[in-house]
């Protein structure tokens, strides 16, 4: 069974990595942007003050993801998950810390995927083009990346300090095909 999480700034490529690395390891992926944006979908009021939020850059709140994402985990992943996305703030770390105690679950690897906001802005564009996100402006990109050094780095600090031996830092500049080798070396140890 593999528990892991990715963590990087938006656009750093923690999605496409997790998605392979799901497939590889066939366990779910757990992205809380691709659930939430399947919830906005779905046209109801939770639907259209999730599309404002995400839309101006904000992050959803702590219950409502804590609640998302421990369903997903105590009913889908039994064999194992990748959390994408979360948790991004200390609530949701004692949260999903707390759950996976209560469950008798337990983190395997923790990948962090750096790279420069100059480097992020000209993707998430790139991203914006190809698949035509609301989310994905420039603006949109800086408000993203300030709360994600105000509050998600700190989570990422915090499980680098508390759980070092598990934690990996890797280089997002790199190809798609480098990073993805890089951790399926590290997940053979």
């Amino acid at each position: 069974m593999y528990n892991l999480i990715f963590f990087g700034p938006p656009g750093a490529g923690k999605g496409t990595q997790a998605k392979i690395i799901s497939k590889h390891l066939n366990i779910p992926h757990l992205s809380t942007g691709d659930i939430l944006r399947s919830k906005i979908e779905k046209k109801d009021v939770l639907a259209t003050q999730l599309k404002e939020i995400i839309a101006s850059g904000k992050l959803v709140s702590d219950d409502i993801l804590n609640t998302i994402v421990a369903e997903k985990i105590i009913n889908d992943c039994k064999d194992g998950f990748i959390l994408d996305g979360y948790p991004r703030t200390m609530n949701q770390f004692y949260f999903i810390d707390n759950l996976l105690k209560e469950n008798e679950m337990y983190l395997n690897f923790i990948f962090n995927i750096n790279i420069p906001l100059s480097v992020l802005k000209d993707r998430i564009l790139k991203r914006s083009k190809e698949e035509n996100r609301d989310d994905d402006d420039i603006s949109v990109v800086e408000t993203r990346y300030k709360e994600y050094l105000n509050s998600t780095e700190i989570v990422s600090q915090h499980y680098k300090q508390n759980y070092g031996e598990i934690f990996y830092e890797i280089d997002g500049i790199d190809e798609i095909e480098e990073i993805t080798i890089k951790i399926q070396k590290i997940l053979k140890k």
